[in-house]
């Protein structure tokens, strides 16, 4: 039974690098797009070519993998589609007029060389692919960021010498939340930048539960003052 034993090993190393590898597929577009992120309804509805700007107004041409392990990755987790499927959408799109076939690249370095020097072009590659000349959205689970539950919330510090002076106020944050609940980034959106960079601190401690994908979110902190 040691082939079998062998070939179940192997099975099993197959099945971690899919499990790896899923959720590890970053969207880049063009630096000339404003946008920092971009809802999963709205990226499927792009490459669907059901619209061609985002919702800023900004052009965008949506280019694929040839494919290969990110492209499986991103049409399950993000188009809903197989191979075959997206293939006879776009013939049908191109036959009927209402659309055409996007450029299709090799490897994750012919996709970023091309989303770099394109203006408005959008593209994924995997997670560990270099992001040179490209920026990289953040996909979030709807229109405006999804809702996530948080789990574990820490309350930020009160700088003594503002909560000796009376100084507060609210502090608007955007939040930038990973599939697993943990939070990646956090950027000042509003209120006083002391008391911004205590609650920073405290909600990059904080914990949402999992999702199927990074969201975004906007939180408000009060300091009181009084």
């Amino acid at each position: 039974m040691k082939w079998l034993r062998t070939l179940l090993a192997a099975a099993g190393m197959i099945f971690a690098a899919a499990n790896s590898l899923a959720g590890d597929v970053k969207v880049i577009v063009n630096p000339s797009v404003k946008a920092d992120t971009i809802s999963a309804a709205e990226l499927r509805r792009v490459f669907l070519e059901e619209k061609n700007s985002l919702a800023d107004g900004t052009h965008v041409e949506p280019v694929l993998e040839k494919d290969g392990p990110v492209h499986k990755v991103f049409l399950q987790e993000y188009l809903g589609r197989s191979e075959d499927d997206l293939q006879a959408y776009y013939r049908t799109l191109a036959f009927t007029g209402r659309g055409s076939m996007p450029r299709v690249f090799g490897s994750d370095a012919e996709v970023v060389a091309y989303v770099a020097r394109t203006r408005g072009a959008l593209g994924y590659v995997s997670g560990a692919a270099s992001a040179e000349g490209v920026k990289t959205l953040i996909v979030g689970d709807s229109e405006l960021g999804g809702e996530r539950k948080l789990v574990l919330r820490i309350e930020p510090d009160y700088p003594e010498t503002l909560k000796q002076l009376k100084i507060g106020g609210i502090v608007r944050l955007r939040v930038s939340i990973s599939a697993k609940g943990n939070v990646e980034e956090v950027a000042l959106l509003g209120g006083n930048p002391i008391l911004g960079e205590s609650a920073a601190a405290a909600v990059k401690k904080w914990v949402y539960a999992a999702a199927r994908s990074r969201t975004v979110a906007e939180v408000s902190l009060v300091f009181d003052g009084n």
